[in-house]
């Protein structure tokens, strides 16, 4: 990493003590956002949805970006909108055009009940036996408490030296329909693909740390394909006394495929279904065990023993996670179901089974791949119904990334320890869309807990996590603001 100049160094410092002294003021900023309710999902939230965009959209402006509020949706206006805002960066800037994304809309709130307060009337709470200094809300953590992390940094730049980026080229893409689906980005990332193709590399708050005090850098998430499968057998159900055993049950033989989706490694055996799994490198393997997770105590936490590690053979707990894909059924059903006996033989059966995939997988032909090996196990005189219910690539940076090593700096100048380097085994499907439509790889630079309660109920974001982060964002604007000639 080039090491910054004098100048720069200065301005750096005097950012991150402008963020100091603004604490208080950035803490109220938040809680009057969460105080907004921009449920996305629910129509009767319209209106707050909209304000919350306005709201991201102001602070924005007030930092010196051109912001612009853009209508989604077939027609213009019936989906959320989202917060589009752009700095220019300095003439003589050489460094990588930053693409950051986050969301500001939020979960429902139910059940109701299980709150300790109104979701939207944000607890400022001081430090307890139940946790340090946080936030409770809903969105506290996911997502306007990260994404406000990064407003708050470059408002601290703007504040300090007049640049709100230390003239970093960069846009902004804010969301309002992350937590329903994201059904209106494709189209928006391809009708404005003209502009977001200039963007390098996309930074998203959005993800965790290993623990409190333990940073850590996502480079990595799993991509997904999400089938529902039906094997449709008699016209009508029949009686098992008298039709039990002269031809096929729908639930056996949906049973005895599915069990073939693995041989005796746990290894999938859909053909080609690992085109495009790279290699774990002996430096990956060695870093994440030096990690230190005790996947006893993660097992333990589900109530299952240690014993119960298991998965594709010759890989770690954290290494089945991270970098392995998967087959999962998620729901199965057919027949009777009710209380009591009911002797049927089902007219039909259907499984939901969905696929985590990683590196260059293709989630279109591992769905493709999966309904043709279906095909070929067919049971006599019985057809498929089979349905996709969409999916995402993975997303994996590579190590080598210059702004990957700006961001590792970052977060080890702005939080006194070097980010722990790790993937999840989640999807963003934000990261696989820009990496199929743009060719922007995604670095995840988030700063949750494990315990933030994203989706349920007490939903927080710790005032030190909020800390962290925004130094962090600062720290990096600094790293990349020295990139001149």
């Amino acid at each position: 990493m080039t090491t910054t100049n004098p100048t720069n160094s200065e301005a750096n410092a005097a950012a991150l003590d402008q963020l100091a002294k603004d604490e208080p003021a950035a803490i109220q900023r938040l809680i009057d956002w969460l105080s907004i309710p921009s449920v996305s999902t629910d129509p009767a939230y319209k209106a707050d949805v909209a304000n919350a965009a306005h709201w991201a959209a102001d602070h924005l402006k007030q930092s010196g970006f051109d912001v612009s509020v853009l209508p989604t949706g077939d027609p213009d206006g019936s989906g959320h909108p989202i917060v589009l805002a752009t700095a220019e960066g300095a003439p003589d800037y050489t460094g990588p055009h930053v693409l950051f994304y986050g969301h500001y809309d939020v979960q429902p709130v139910d059940p109701i009940d299980l709150w300790h307060s109104d979701p939207f009337d944000p607890q400022h709470k001081p430090a307890d036996d139940e946790a340090p200094e946080r936030i409770v809300a809903r969105g506290a953590s996911d997502d306007k408490g990260q994404v406000a992390m990064f407003l708050e940094a470059a408002r601290a730049w703007s504040e300090a030296t007049g640049k709100p980026t230390n003239g970093v080229k960069m846009t902004v893409l804010l969301e309002g329909e992350e937590e329903s689906g994201s059904v209106n980005l494709e189209r928006f990332v391809a009708r404005h693909a003209d502009q977001l193709k200039h963007c390098d590399v996309c930074l998203i708050s959005d993800t965790g740390m290993l623990a409190r005090g333990k940073p850590a850098i996502t480079y990595g998430v799993r991509g997904l394909a999400y089938t529902e499968v039906t094997l449709h057998g008699p016209s009508h159900d029949l009686h098992s006394g008298m039709w039990g055993g002269k031809m096929p049950n729908p639930i056996n033989e949906l049973t005895k495929i599915l069990a073939q989706l693995w041989d005796q490694d746990r290894r999938i055996t859909i053909p080609a279904f690992y085109e495009g799994v790279r290699d774990l490198t002996q430096a990956e393997r060695q870093e994440w065990q030096s990690l230190g997770i005790d996947e006893a105590e993660a097992l333990r936490g589900i109530g299952m023993p240690p014993q119960a590690s298991v998965g594709e053979a010759g890989f770690s707990m954290t290494e089945r996670e991270w970098a392995r894909p998967t087959a999962e059924i998620n729901g199965i059903v057919g027949g009777y179901t009710g209380h009591g006996a009911k002797t049927v033989i089902p007219t039909h059966a259907t499984a939901k089974v969905s696929f985590r995939l990683v590196d260059d997988q293709d989630h279109e032909q591992i769905r493709d791949a999966f309904f043709a090996w279906l095909d070929e196990r067919t049971p006599p005189g019985c057809r498929w119904e089979k349905t996709d219910h969409g999916g995402g690539a993975p997303a994996t940076c590579a190590t080598d990334s210059p702004t990957l090593t700006a961001a590792r700096d970052a977060v080890e100048q702005a939080c006194g320890a070097p980010p722990a380097m790790i993937k999840t085994g989640g999807s963003i499907p934000v990261a696989g869309l820009l990496k199929t439509q743009l060719g922007i790889e995604t670095i995840f630079m988030g700063f949750g807990l494990e315990d933030d309660r994203v989706h349920s109920p007490n939903e927080k974001f710790e005032i030190e996590c909020f800390r962290m982060g925004a130094r962090s964002h600062a720290a990096l604007l600094g790293q990349l603001g020295a990139k001149k000639p």
